[in-house]
């Protein structure tokens, strides 16, 4: 079975805030790190009850008489490079993979236990130290009971690295934990059910699973692969395709978080890639990125299904030497003229130039709102919501500094039956 683009998913799961933004080692936010997915060993989470040395996922599985699972343990060992004074945790990526058949599912099921040696490599003034490790990887099954042929799997991993001494101190713990554990669990013979939405007849089995320190989702169009994360995705997660590369934050915004590395000065640039080879070929790659590539990170339109557009082609209007429009932008819309464009309230017209006294609604929430009634307002522009109800764009009338906030395009925002017309004769 090929699993690339699950383990795309599952990497960009793997090393979620590996490097925290922005990517230096100084960073305030890169001392506190490794937030999912971490199994302690059993000595620490013993000491600290906020800790668990264990992580369990349990789904529920359509079969044909013979299933048989694969489980791919996947997780980061923790590497300490220290030099010159400084210290900074690394990532060694590493993979357990157990089987089980069916007799194994039908009968006492399978336990993998698994030993991850510890090292150390030296180079010039650095040193990287890993610390061993070693846990087990369980695998069970029961049957639904019922006329389907239906199993719920458990798959469950332990951490059982012995620590001697407990250290006082979640850090000094970390390079004898599981850091980001997830599995990547496949069936031959069968088909996993959503845990979300699964069928009537399931939604009682898939009730009493229980899930600890990761949640299972369908991974794969053919519900062959759960990816048990401890994220919680939503069924078949899927890479945003504008995406160029990993910014290590799984919910990440692309454009933002490259605008921000592109802003770090020369200095913090150096130290970023000082710190980590991966924090090196971030700031490479970002650096290196076209314009085109940068265009395509300030987002897609998704339409609705049934609408009249093409949610890859959104229409635009274009004329000969002149820039296209976004068919949500009101000069799509001959229509439409926000300068031009009246509304009739109290018996007169109001357009762009009316003054109006401002009073509140039911609708108006905010508590500052009281200190605008009766207040003259200058309407600058009639617009339109999507529903096609007339609102409008006011700025106040005397204000000193009222001609920057126009300038900026900054007013205020009133419905039709929030305004009155104001009269030359009315006391303000």
């Amino acid at each position: 079975m090929n699993l690339d683009s699950v383990r795309k998913i599952a990497d960009a799961v793997l090393y979620e805030g590996y490097i925290l933004y922005p990517y230096r080692a100084s960073a305030q936010k890169n001392r506190s790190r490794w937030q999912f997915g971490v199994v302690m060993a059993p000595g620490y989470a013993a000491a600290d009850p906020s800790e668990t040395s264990f992580t369990r996922a349990e789904c529920v599985l359509e079969h044909c008489g013979q299933p048989e699972v694969r489980i791919l343990l996947r997780f980061l060992q923790v590497q300490r490079r220290t030099g010159d004074g400084d210290s900074w945790d690394e990532a060694v990526e590493r993979e357990v993979e157990v089987a089980a058949d069916a007799a194994a599912l039908f009968g006492d099921g399978v336990a993998r236990e698994f030993t991850v040696e510890g090292g150390e490599d030296r180079e010039e003034d650095m040193v990287r130290r890993r610390e061993p490790l070693a846990g087990v990887v369980t695998v069970r099954a029961a049957e639904v009971p019922g006329p389907w042929r239906a199993l719920t799997l458990q798959v469950r991993v332990e951490n059982r690295t012995d620590l001697g001494s407990v250290p006082q101190r979640r850090e000094d713990a970390l390079p004898t934990a599981l850091v980001a554990a997830h599995t990547i669990i496949t069936v031959d013979g069968g088909k996993f059910l959503s845990m979300t939405d699964p069928p009537e007849w399931a939604r009682p089995a898939v009730a009493e699973c229980r899930n600890e320190g990761g949640w299972p989702v369908l991974a794969d169009p053919d519900d062959r692969v759960m990816l048990s994360s401890p994220i919680i995705l939503y069924d078949y997660p899927e890479l945003a395709e504008q995406s160029p590369g990993e910014l290590y934050d799984g919910t990440e915004i692309d454009e933002i978080l490259t605008l921000r590395t592109l802003a770090l000065s020369d200095d913090e640039k150096a130290e970023a890639r000082a710190t980590d080879p991966r924090a090196a070929a971030l700031l490479d790659r970002v650096e290196s990125m076209d314009p085109q590539v940068l265009a395509r990170l300030h987002g897609t339109l998704r339409l609705p299904p049934g609408s009249p557009f093409p949610a890859d082609e959104p229409p635009v209007l274009t004329e000969p030497g002149t820039v296209p429009v976004p068919w949500w932008d009101p000069e799509a819309d001959a229509s439409v003229s926000p300068d031009t464009d009246s509304v009739t309230i109290g018996g007169q017209p109001i357009a762009r130039g009316s003054l109006v006294r401002l009073r509140l609604g039911s609708r108006r929430t905010d508590a500052q709102d009281m200190f605008l009634v009766g207040r003259i307002a200058e309407v600058q522009a009639v617009l339109h919501d999507v529903d096609d109800n007339p609102y409008l764009a006011v700025s106040l009338h005397g204000q000193p500094d009222e001609d920057l906030r126009i300038a900026h395009g900054r007013f205020l925002y009133f419905m039709p039956d929030e305004v009155e017309p104001y009269e030359a004769g009315d006391s303000p």
